[in-house]
């Protein structure tokens, strides 16, 4: 990396990218750095994967090590804090292929002491790291819409802006490295909560006979309504429950945010009966199971489908792609 480059903001033409893990939310935002004018490079253990990246215009490492070499900076999006470390820390790591002055992206939903130690491996190899979740689903990730949240200096934030915001609409600096990791987990949560009470409230709904078309639309234009009603409740009723995120995710996001409750000391309430919920249904129907087939154990036990027609079998973005920004966050002044 020239020295130019160490102090220039990361636009096309300007760096190269490098992405490793190119699984359901990685390959959409991987898609985007290349339909942005990037220089992509990237890397995964399914060829087929990467073979599809090629036929698209961007280049092929055979391991971390090897795209860390070629590149700028380094995007992962991978599936556990394991998984991170591993390619990360590896024999043929990234760390392997270091240089001065790179970036390191962690786009994983992680732990945050685990992103912190592995951030400062990055600064010893003289690297810049960045913990930068997505929030908002795969249909979103695909049109460059979903947010962003970024742990990390200031001055990291305003080079990896132009970045970022070609992947995500709406991007949020939350402070130091590790802060956007605690967030993450935390809207994980939430997202993981109302999941189980529309679960309940759909079901209690199909078992009173109330229509369901109806009850969709009169728990989206009042008070009851959310982003994951208007999104998840959906592909619910549609039947095929699919939004590309599976169980076990859920079941490791909701023990990350157990796990910085019990660190602070906060008696939590309803997670840990959100995590049997969750082991319950893991156990029933696979760890890989959809997750909003959590609505099968209210379905088995009463009987009731809670199905409707109308209703999308895959969620689609209807908001068309645009430019991201910063969020500002309010202050007194």
């Amino acid at each position: 990396m020239s020295t130019d480059l160490v102090e220039s903001t990361i636009t096309p033409g300007v760096a190269s990218i490098g992405f490793v893990g190119l699984g359901n939310v990685g390959g959409k935002l991987a898609g985007s750095v290349v339909r942005n004018g990037f220089d992509l490079v990237v890397h995964d253990l399914d060829g087929t994967l990467v073979d599809g990246f090629v036929a698209a215009g961007a280049g092929a490492a055979g391991t971390p090590r090897n795209l860390a070499g070629r590149c700028d900076v380094v995007i992962t999006c991978l599936p556990s804090p394991a998984a991170s470390s591993a390619v990360v820390e590896g024999p043929d790591g990234l760390l392997a292929g270091w240089g001065e002055g790179k970036i390191w992206l962690e786009m994983s939903t992680t732990d945050e002491t685990e992103i912190t130690r592995l951030g400062e491996l990055v600064v010893a190899a003289g690297g810049e790291p960045v913990d930068c979740p997505v929030s908002g689903g795969c249909h979103r990730a695909a049109t460059g819409n979903i947010s962003i949240f970024a742990g990390c200096e200031r001055s990291t934030f305003e080079r990896v802006l132009p970045l970022l915001s070609v992947l995500g609409r709406r991007v949020l600096h939350t402070g130091p490295l590790g802060t956007a990791s605690v967030l993450k987990v935390a809207t994980n949560y939430l997202a993981t909560a109302n999941l189980i009470t529309l679960a309940e409230a759909l079901t209690t709904m199909a078992a009173a006979g109330v229509d369901l078309g109806t009850t969709y639309e009169a728990f989206r234009i009042s008070s009851g309504n959310s982003f994951v009603h208007e999104t998840e409740s959906q592909v619910i009723l549609n039947g095929s429950r699919d939004i590309s995120f599976t169980m076990d995710l859920v079941l490791k996001d909701i023990g990350l945010f157990q796990s910085i409750a019990d660190r602070v000391g906060v008696p939590l309430e309803m997670n840990p009966v959100m995590i049997d919920i969750f082991r319950d249904a893991a156990k029933r129907y696979g760890l890989r199971e959809w997750s909003p087939n959590v609505i099968r154990r209210l379905e088995d036990a009463t009987g009731v489908s809670v199905r409707a027609s109308g209703f999308p079998s895959v969620l689609v973005d209807d908001e068309a792609e645009a430019a991201g920004a910063e969020v500002i966050v309010r202050t007194d002044s």
